[in-house]
């Protein structure tokens, strides 16, 4: 055979062999990650509750957003603790423990070496978004102290991983108790109990308590916007005080500032209308957020959800509530499974009244969080 052909027909042979091995690795390479994402899916999809909305944002692309430095500043007297203690306390993340879904990242019941039982946040290994919500969560959680603010007892930072450890709420989240009257039981890491429906005045309570906790964010020195207030973002205790968590999409306005200037965040059916037509964030979104979140405690029905209205057509949480106030229909309003015995129309007006001025179309015509807790307290004070 000609020495030419057959130094064709070998670099011919050898371009073949080396494209093959290549598809061959690709093909790997892809179904692993392909299970990873699968596993990581079920791991989140047992935590969620039914019909419970997810946190959104819309990321920004530049990468050097994800160089977060270790110096960030939070409160000195936090906990800094190993990452073999967690996995020992965690059975290695065990989905066993897994307790809740975090804006981005899952949520661990754990045991430390010192006894104290907490909630472990391990944030998602993406570059971007697991360091965003650590700085978040500690620049403004790390640096607070209310007791309607859950808080933060130490963290975890080492390679890739980031990992945030809070005070252990007993009861669970607000949604879940709005929602699911199931037994809860040892498997989601709280009390077995059945969850009763939330009488009136402990939801007046739970309201009163997120106002109190908002009031002193947007007071402080440094005033701190969260942008993702939601009943799943609300936590209660054993006295079924409420505690607001979730940081992850938290920023502090500085000094001289009104606003601050972000990508559009929040949950919808939470997310004030301005959001939707620029980028500014002010303590007045999470007024608006409040205002649905008051709302939605006193009917029991999902602000994102659609439902039959008096007329059997489809509607949603804000514009049915705007249609019945304007008919006065305040009563009509309340939760079926809250007992009237007792209640005043006066005080459900009133109450009603507070949750639509929060949730004005108009952000310069909300009041503030300061103003709404005197309109409770002058509620509360005259029943």
């Amino acid at each position: 055979m000609d020495e030419h052909l057959q130094a064709v027909l070998a670099a011919m042979a050898s371009f073949f062999l080396v494209t093959l091995i290549l598809f061959i690795i690709l093909v790997i390479c892809k179904s692993g990650s392909n299970r990873h994402r699968v596993d990581s899916s079920i791991s989140r999809d047992r935590t969620r509750n039914r019909g419970q909305t997810r946190s959104i944002t819309v990321p920004k692309t530049e990468l050097s957003s994800t160089s977060v430095s270790e110096s960030a500043t939070f409160d000195p007297d936090l906990n800094r603790i190993s990452m073999q203690e967690l996995i020992h306390a965690t059975r290695n993340f065990s989905p066993d423990l897994i307790i809740g879904d975090g804006s981005f990242g899952l949520v661990y019941k754990a045991r430390l070496n010192s006894g104290t039982v907490v909630a472990v946040k391990k944030l998602d290994a993406d570059a971007f978004q697991g360091y965003r919500e650590f700085r978040a969560e500690m620049e403004t959680l790390g640096k607070i102290l209310h007791p309607n603010i859950v808080k933060i007892l130490g963290y975890c930072a080492t390679g890739k991983d980031r990992v945030l450890i809070y005070e252990f709420i007993e009861k669970g989240n607000l949604d879940q108790w709005l929602y699911d009257s199931s037994s809860s039981s040892a498997d989601d890491g709280y009390d077995v109990e059945t969850r009763l429906p939330l009488s009136w005045d402990t939801r007046i309570k739970i309201i009163r308590g997120v106002a109190e906790g908002l009031a002193f964010m947007h007071i402080s020195d440094t005033p701190i916007i969260h942008r993702d207030i939601k009943a799943s973002n609300v936590l209660l205790d054993e006295n079924f005080e409420a505690h607001i968590a979730d940081f992850g999409l938290a920023r502090r306005i500085e000094q001289s500032h009104s606003h601050v200037s972000t990508q559009v965040a929040g949950t919808m059916g939470y997310m004030p209308p301005e959001y939707f037509h620029g980028t500014i964030a002010t303590v007045m979104g999470d007024v608006y957020s409040f205002g649905v979140l008051m709302l939605e405690i006193i009917t029991g029905r999902r602000p994102s959800f659609p439902f039959p209205g008096e007329d059997g057509k489809e509607v949603r949480l804000m514009e049915w509530i705007n249609k019945m106030a304007k008919q006065d229909l305040y009563m009509e309003m309340v939760d079926a499974s809250i007992s009237k015995d007792g209640l005043k129309e006066s005080t459900v007006k009133e109450i009603f009244q507070i949750g639509l001025k929060c949730t004005n179309e108009n952000f310069k015509f909300r009041p503030t969080m300061k103003e709404v807790g005197k309109d409770l307290d002058k509620i509360l004070a005259s029943n």
